[in-house]
């Protein structure tokens, strides 16, 4: 009878909602006006147009599409280095083994013991104190004990282990997005800085060039002592803005060493401009839809919900009876072998219903219900934060191109002025003011220009990862969500 009793009881209810994951935001969209598929133009090299295609599928590897083999490298090794992916990949595999850990609960707990026990026996308690003797009792036994889920509250609890593992896996995708995304930022920031030192380096041969121009006129009276003074001046404001620049590239070196997993005295040998970057023209524009599905974090926070519908299951499971089968079955005996008719055997079932524990269970289930209240309103808080993040980047992007062909215009306009404002000085139709103020619209545009040029690379590398980057096509994709059976 007792067979087909647990056999019932295991077929039992599983109590607790049923998890379903939320629907994508009906009408979503990334902007309340229509935006434009494709982005100005200008007429030098990274101010190619870009298109903005609707649905297009991110590949696996986006950094490729910007054509530098040492930016690949770079990110090849980073993936392999990075302590925080490895943190990552260990977090994985403990959820994985702790979601096998807890279906455990499912089978019958078996165990043998083996207990050895010696006695000595005084005939004192009998009138004959001379009789003594000593004895040992050898008991061996096979032990079971098996707690069928009747409620589900087990199923629940491997439900939100499961879910665990999930967030996880995830959290494992959002370290390689955010090391990817910040391996190119920083190759496009050093790129960036690279050009404006080298700019500022043009600025500082001219303007010392003019300097030198000056001292010889001065040197035979053909200007006067202020001139001289004023490019003084002008020359030493431009040398000090190399100092900062220099700083900001070497501590972008330092970034990038330290995404590789390495020490400051182990600086990569690969090194960026923008001429080694290539600006994709192509660019994805996910549907909105499938933005909740690409997002690492959006499924994060999806699997986060999951794990706290899986433990309110597990809260209401509590406070319903819970039974406790267990049996034995040995052998006892004063010596070793056993004798015959030695066997011993016990079956126990045990039911515990919760009476009286000053409302803990209750509450405990109110609690995991204002849980999952909070995972919801958590879940939703990512998602309107991913729509912002990609309809940021889409308007920058659009502003970068129009940004980049105004530079381009200032900047030709500024040296056109430049090249005439010097012909006129030299030939005394103009005065040094008129030169210096051209020199000096000259490098505020010029460097403008670069920094425009670098936003535009790093918004391009930014729309990649609030698109979620393409983990789904990557080859190992399979590989991260199985990592935690290795």
């Amino acid at each position: 009878m007792i067979v087909p009793a647990v056999a019932l009881f295991a077929a039992g209810c599983t109590l607790g909602p049923d998890f379903t994951p939320p629907q994508p935001p009906m009408n979503a969209g990334y902007s309340a006006q229509p935006l434009p598929q494709t982005t100005q133009s200008a007429n030098i090299a990274g101010g190619e147009p870009q298109h903005l295609v609707d649905g297009m599928d991110i590949p696996g590897l986006w950094w490729v599409l910007f054509r530098s083999p040492a930016l690949d490298a770079l990110i090849k090794r980073a993936l392999a280095g990075n302590p925080t992916v490895e943190v990552a990949q260990a977090n994985l595999k403990q959820a994985r083994e702790l979601a096998l850990a807890g279906r455990g609960a499912l089978y019958p707990s078996v165990g043998i013991g083996l207990n050895e026990q010696g006695q000595q026996f005084s005939g004192a308690s009998f009138g004959q104190p001379g009789l003594s003797a000593i004895f040992a009792i050898t008991t061996a036994s096979v032990n079971v004990s098996y707690v069928p889920d009747i409620w589900g509250g087990i199923h629940r609890q491997i439900e939100s282990l499961n879910a665990q593992t999930e967030f996880q896996r995830f959290e494992l995708e959002a370290t390689y997005l955010t090391l990817t995304s910040n391996i190119v930022a920083a190759a496009v920031q050093e790129a960036s800085l690279r050009a404006q030192i080298a700019a500022t380096q043009d600025i500082i041969s001219v303007e010392s060039q003019e300097l030198e121009g000056l001292q010889r006129q001065f040197a035979v009276g053909a200007i006067a002592n202020t001139s001289l003074l004023a490019q003084t001046a002008t020359l030493a404001q431009v040398q000090a803005q190399l100092p900062p620049l220099e700083k900001q590239l070497a501590q972008t070196r330092n970034q990038l060493t330290a995404l590789l997993g390495q020490l400051p005295n182990q600086e990569p040998a690969e090194t960026f401009d923008l001429d080694s970057l290539h600006l994709p023209d192509a660019l994805p524009v996910s549907l909105p839809s499938k933005v909740v599905e690409q997002r690492p974090d959006i499924r994060a926070a999806e699997a986060q919900l999951h794990e706290a519908s899986a433990n309110i299951g597990v809260a209401v499971a509590n406070e319903f009876p819970q039974i406790n089968l267990t049996g034995s079955l040995g052998v006892e005996s004063a010596g070793v072998p056993f004798a015959a008719n030695s066997e011993i055997w016990s079956v126990t079932a045990g039911l515990t219903q919760p009476i009286f524990q000053g409302g803990k269970l209750q509450h405990q289930e109110r609690a995991a219900e204002a849980a999952f209240d909070a995972a919801a309103a958590q879940y939703r808080n990512v998602v309107v934060t991913a729509f912002q993040n990609v309809a940021d980047v889409l308007r920058a992007l659009e502003s970068d191109a129009s940004s980049v062909n105004a530079q381009a215009i200032a900047d030709k306009a500024a040296a056109d002025s430049l090249e005439a404002a010097r012909r006129q000085f030299m030939i005394g139709a103009t005065t040094y003011i008129s030169l210096l103020n051209a020199e000096q619209v000259y490098q505020q545009t010029h460097i403008a220009l670069v920094q425009a040029l670098a936003t535009r690379y790093a918004d391009t590398a930014a729309l990649f990862q609030a698109l979620g980057g393409g983990w789904w096509n990557r080859e190992d994709a399979g590989e991260v969500a199985d990592s935690g059976k290795k």
